[in-house]
């Protein structure tokens, strides 16, 4: 009865203690446990029990991380200062590696994404940078991905967001594409006057070989004009028209 009472009367203090000791792991993380300060496992989702003292357990989120990372001063490979900023989207794929492999493994791909773009960016000129921007995005992600695997991080994708060029630059190149757009307008109008040019003369040609069809032409041209009673109509004689003035001059001529 004494021993009954003795678990009894001690009954509160191992509930107490074994609340303090339970840990809960959600879903989406796990949990790295210590041993007497060495790794003993990772535990899977669910309550369970730590020891107080003698174990610990860090809780490690696998959910899709998102960095952004901060506006960064770079200078292309034809030395233009611009300013870029990117996102990375990682998530951890070995709980106890970025636990135990680095310190802080979000400050460490923050950092590693920030001196990756940088370098990227000072190998290629302003002109691939705004071309290729997925290429160089990609070439990124790689060897972040490559540099943090040793961490158990696994980058997804790493977008550019933004490119910052100096104000001198952007008036530089809208200079540069005005210019091309008035090239390109010039180029369209003289090829129209050629095109315009080599129907006129078909059209001459045309008229020239059909006896009286400069006339018909000029009726119907009349006949445009006279449709709107503004239009002031100006008669015009062709040259076959002269031609009958002309032989009908000499019939008189010859009767008299």
């Amino acid at each position: 009865m004494e021993a009954f009472a003795a678990l009894t009367g001690s009954l509160p203090v191992i509930i107490v203690i074994l609340i303090i000791s339970i840990r809960q792991v959600n879903e989406y993380q796990r949990g790295v446990m210590f041993t007497l300060g060495k790794f003993s496992g990772v535990k899977n989702p669910g309550w369970r029990l730590v020891i107080p003292v003698f174990q610990k357990m860090v809780r490690v989120d696998l959910r899709t991380k998102v960095v952004d990372v901060p506006d960064q001063e770079a200078i292309t490979k034809d030395n233009i200062s611009i300013r870029i900023n990117a996102v990375i989207y990682y998530k951890v794929s070995d709980a106890a590696k970025s636990i135990i492999e680095v310190e802080n493994f979000y400050f460490a791909v923050s950092q590693l994404a920030q001196t990756t773009m940088r370098n990227a960016v000072g190998e290629v000129t302003l002109d691939e940078l705004l071309r290729n921007r997925d290429e160089i995005a990609a070439k990124i992600k790689a060897i972040v991905d490559k540099a943090s695997d040793p961490w158990g991080i696994r980058v997804d994708a790493v977008e550019l967001k933004d490119i910052g060029l100096p104000d001198d630059m952007k008036r530089t190149m809208a200079k540069e594409a005005e210019a091309e757009r008035e090239k390109r307008a010039v180029i369209i109008k003289a090829s129209g006057e050629v095109e315009a040019s080599a129907n006129l003369t078909k059209a001459a040609k045309m008229l020239a070989e059909a006896p009286g069809a400069l006339h018909l032409r000029t009726l119907q041209s009349v006949n445009d004009l006279s449709s709107d009673q503004s239009n002031t109509t100006i008669w015009m004689i062709p040259n076959d028209g002269f031609k009958v003035i002309g032989k009908l001059a000499e019939m008189a001529n010859i009767g008299k």
